[in-house]
């Protein structure tokens, strides 16, 4: 419990009791576009300069949402004030940095940004090393699944270089790992961390298209930009390399890559050394950054429950701005993602003020979600409200802008009884649930109720309707053209071309925030809180 927990239950006292005369007769309180679109267009305008982790667009934005959040007349959640500061390291790879391989006879020189992109995760401005090399098929250690692809072999001290994704579903076991679905350990960010776990010397992940979800560029742009992490134990190196330069390699150290692919998936794989190595030379500018969470209070009016609290969180960050990428236009406004989110938040806080439910709502604005989910696990690391009285983590990402469902999105919440409250609520709101499908690209990883869940909160994304995909939705309005235009974000995901559009139909972006706080409400106000379904849990790390 954190220590300043029961002062400041004594201090939410007196407002509790004032909001305790508010009147439910009316219903729940109704979200309304107009403080939602202008929320929206101006964190998304140019003067905020994509809301960059480190960078004075982003101090604006947490500046703009505590202004706003003391207006509403949100409670501060960290004693007087409404910021949590998040202590990050800032690592830029220099140019001078680079790898070279050592494969039987040859000397490789990969070049950065085409053939391997890397940085380092330990804050040290000159990282120099020489290491022998190790395939470790899908570098995953997970009890549940009987899997240990570091089995009889000490990776401490080597470069060791994993596959993307996890072991694929089979005729015997059709649904290990998830069958279809992607599960943590086929996540970049387990498998670099895994790699510390080991203590090796660093970590090269073999990038497809297929099996990342993603093309090249995704990590080539993330590692040519700052890295943020929170500081402490990480890797010397991390990084990707392509699969071009991977099959080089490995064919240069003597070794088949589709050979030892197919070996690693199967059950009892062993890692293989490989007859290479590598020296790593990796200049960086390091700094230390203060960043921070923004998070206010609606305090609960049960006597017995307002000591718990339901969490709605959105991430206010975006890639922010970056003059020298030879653009025209070099600002990344992140207007989907996640302008939407954090201005969803904002204006569901102004009508949940004004109605307070039975336990404690927080409104929680994480930072650095781009950048890891960093926001979200410095605050799961120090929680302003207990997590042992945390009942629920539900959060907005990316919302739609296309107009109003017949559906709304739940996918995590199957995991928890929050899908049932979902189906009640829904029901309630004259809409039906979309129908669950293999998460392929591990979406349920990617977003920062993940930290919560870990922490053993049971929570999900709400209705991220812009990745939907093929036959999720049911548009109210011009279904084909409706569609089309929420297919065509995938172009802007990422870009500079994520920008607000007056003319866009925000009617499904606040439906999708209404279904949310009236879920918040229905968990807030609700009997019991929600629990995990049997062995749904993910309450710790994957081992």
């Amino acid at each position: 419990m954190s220590p300043q927990f029961p002062q400041r239950l004594a201090a939410l006292a007196v407002l509790t009791s004032l909001a305790s005369v508010t009147s439910f007769a009316a219903g729940l309180p109704v979200v309304t576009e107009a403080p939602l679109r202008a929320h929206l267009a101006f964190l998304a305008d140019d003067m905020l300069e994509g809301r960059g982790t480190g960078q004075r667009g982003g101090a604006l934005a947490v500046r703009y949402l505590e202004t706003q959040a003391a207006a509403i007349g949100l409670l501060p959640a960290n004693g007087g004030q409404y910021r949590q500061a998040i202590n990050m390291l800032g690592q830029s790879t220099l140019p001078t940095s680079a790898l070279r391989f050592s494969a039987g006879a040859k000397t490789l020189a990969p070049v950065p940004g085409r053939d391997v992109v890397f940085g380092n995760g330990n804050g040290q401005a000159a990282t120099r090393f020489d290491a022998p090399i190790v395939f470790v098929g899908y570098g995953i250690v997970d009890d549940g699944e009987k899997w240990n692809d570091f089995a009889g072999v000490d990776v401490k001290g080597k470069l060791i270089i994993a596959m993307v994704n996890d072991p694929q579903p089979t005729a015997a076991e059709p649904n290990r790992f998830g069958g279809k679905s992607l599960t943590y350990p086929g996540r970049w960010t387990y498998k670099f961390e895994e790699a510390v776990r080991q203590g090796a010397a660093g970590i090269l992940l073999i990038h497809t298209t297929a099996s990342a979800s993603y093309p090249w560029s995704v990590p080539q742009n993330s590692f040519s930009r700052e890295q943020f992490h929170i500081a402490g134990a990480g890797n010397a190196l991390q990084g990707w390399i392509s699969e071009d330069m991977a099959r080089t390699l490995f064919t240069s150290a003597g070794q088949d890559l589709d050979q030892l692919r197919a070996a690693a998936e199967v059950r009892g794989f062993k890692p293989v050394a490989l007859n290479a190595s590598v020296n790593a030379s990796i200049d960086s500018q390091v700094r230390q950054i203060e960043e921070f969470n923004v998070a206010g209070i609606v305090p609960g009016t049960d006597p017995a429950l307002k000591s718990e609290a339901v969490i709605y969180s959105a991430h206010w960050d975006h890639l922010g701005i970056d003059p020298g990428n030879g653009k025209s236009d070099h600002i990344w406004n992140g207007a989907i993602d996640n302008a939407s989110g954090a201005a969803a938040l904002l204006a569901m806080a102004q009508v949940a003020v004004r109605q307070p439910a039975r336990r404690t709502q927080i409104f929680l604005w994480p930072c650095a979600e781009e950048q890891g989910l960093i926001g979200a696990l410095g605050y799961v690391r120090s929680p302003l409200w207990p997590l042992d009285k945390t009942v629920a983590d539900l959060n907005l990402d990316s919302l739609n802008f296309v107009g109003t469902t017949r559906a709304i999105g739940v996918a995590g919440a199957e995991r928890s009884t929050l899908y049932a409250t979902s189906q009640q609520v829904a029901k309630a709101m004259g809409l039906r649930l979309a129908p669950a499908v293999p998460d392929l690209g591990g979406a349920y990883f990617r977003a920062d109720h993940f930290n919560f869940a870990k922490a053993g909160i049971p929570a999900f994304n709400v209705g991220s309707a812009v990745f939907s995909g093929d036959g999720y939705f049911e548009f109210d309005k011009d279904p084909a053209g409706a569609k089309a235009r929420m297919l065509a974000f995938t172009r802007d995901y990422h870009q500079e071309s994520d920008e607000y559009r007056p003319e866009w139909d925000l009617s499904g972006m606040v439906q999708q925030a209404q279904f949310t706080l009236n879920l918040g409400y229905a968990v807030a106000n609700g009997a019991t809180r929600p629990t995990w379904k049997p062995g749904m849990a993910i309450s710790k790390p994957v081992r």
